[in-house]
């Protein structure tokens, strides 16, 4: 059992504009609630759980000044949008503590009923003006260890954003200075779309309905099952077999690519999916360095958009080579690299009457009252994403570097279907 023995609100320890400020179409499109993930440190030598909440509390205040868009409020301006307005209100920073030891969580499995009390609890029923952006909760243990459970609203900052948000933060911690890289870019009208916004000039099935099985008008009773989380742990070999079965001489796939396109062909085979069953899958890409010019790879916000693979059944994943699969995500992924696509995709969320329709993703639980169809995106579907890129184990506060990173919640409590696929990190 998780006591909560303190809880604070976090301000900047400087004064910051005070403006409103417009989010970009990459941000609209993104669940305003929050994405968990957790921090995991061995015990530290010499360290008393209460200096540790200390030193977290006192560099939170000074990365906000830098990070100041994160201390304010969204603001509700109609559709489905919201505007930031930053009041330098703070953020939420709680202290626990558990009788257990880090041991009893085992692998970390990402489920609420397994680690849901190591990252804050966020009251939805509150206005949405009164809720904090940011929650961090230090959570100490019987044995020393220590963890760190952050949720980020998702519509504020992306992946890649918040990793680089921490990573700065542990180095204000640890005392030193940021260097000019560290520093964010905010300026969100970058990923803005046309002035004026041009009719969308592609098809985006990525933001229409997914498939449903075969047999069925809508996703009532898959939205009802149970569901529950899994750690595939694969090596180096294992990884590199799969790699070698997609590809051929003329053409050679990804990591990414080739366990993507396993998972999907595993998946449809243990859904016993009838071979007509249509099926996508959904991939997310940075697109920092897709547009032109370039966006700084220290922009603090979103810039993440979504592509979809198209006109494929179940019967085709399952009986053809593994590199059919693979072909079929690397063609959704080349779509990523197409600026036209990119900017044609923003233009296209601007001019949705409400974006709420838009935002189908594993942490848009909590953004409708419902699931229906337009939000369903679970069997016969999967969602597959990667973390290889991001460098997760940067966070060292001054205890060191965290011995595990991830997901703290996939899916949430609306029993949704989906496989996500973590690649962070391939074991030896």
């Amino acid at each position: 059992m998780v006591s909560i023995t303190s809880s604070c609100t976090v301000t900047p320890s400087e004064p910051t504009p005070k403006s409103c400020m417009r989010l970009s179409e990459c941000d609209q499109s993104c669940a305003w609630t929050h994405s968990p993930t957790i921090y995991v440190y061995h015990p530290p030598p010499h360290l008393h759980s209460q200096d540790a909440f200390h030193t977290l509390k006192q560099s939170l205040k000074k990365i906000l000044v830098y990070y100041y868009p994160l201390a304010g409020r969204l603001r509700p301006i109609g559709g489905g949008r919201f505007e930031l307005d930053c009041n330098a209100k703070g953020v939420t920073l709680l202290q626990a503590h558990s009788p257990k030891t880090l041991n009893h969580y085992a692998d970390f499995r990402p489920h609420s009923t397994v680690i849901g009390d190591l990252i804050p609890h966020i009251d939805y029923t509150k206005p949405i003006d009164d809720i904090p952006l940011i929650f961090v909760q230090l959570t100490t243990f019987s044995c020393g260890g220590l963890i760190i459970g952050l949720a980020n609203s998702h519509i504020m900052i992306d992946g890649v954003a918040a990793i680089k948000f921490v990573s700065s933060w542990a180095k204000l911690a640890r005392g030193q200075s940021l260097a000019e890289d560290d520093m964010p870019f905010l300026d969100r009208t970058v990923l803005r779309g046309s002035q004026p916004v041009m009719p969308p000039r592609f098809d985006h099935p990525e933001y229409e309905s997914y498939p449903l099985l075969v047999g069925t008008s809508d996703a009532t009773e898959e939205v009802k099952k149970e569901t529950s989380t899994e750690i595939l742990k694969l090596t180096k070999e294992q990884v590199e077999k799969l790699r070698k079965e997609a590809s051929d001489e003329s053409r050679k796939y990804t990591r990414f690519e080739a366990v993507s396109g396993h998972l999907w062909r595993s998946a449809c085979k243990a859904r016993q999916h009838e071979y007509e069953q249509a099926t996508l899958v959904r991939v997310s890409g940075d697109i920092r360095n897709k547009v032109k010019p370039p966006l700084p790879q220290n922009y603090a916000g979103n810039a993440v958009l979504r592509s979809v693979t198209r006109n494929v059944i179940a019967g085709d994943v399952m009986s053809k080579p593994l590199g059919y699969a693979a072909g079929k995500i690397r063609e959704a992924i080349e779509l990523l690299k197409d600026e036209e696509f990119l900017r044609d995709q923003l233009d296209l969320i601007a001019t949705v009457e409400d974006v709420n329709s838009l935002r189908k993703g594993f942490h848009s639980v909590g953004c409708t009252s419902a699931l229906t169809r337009a939000s369903y995106f679970g069997n016969p579907n999967l969602i597959l994403g990667t973390w290889m890129s991001m460098e997760v184990y940067d966070a060292d506060f001054g205890w060191g570097k965290p011995l595990y990173m991830g997901p703290a919640n996939i899916g949430g409590e609306e029993a949704i279907d989906e496989l996500f696929g973590c690649l962070n990190q391939v074991t030896s």
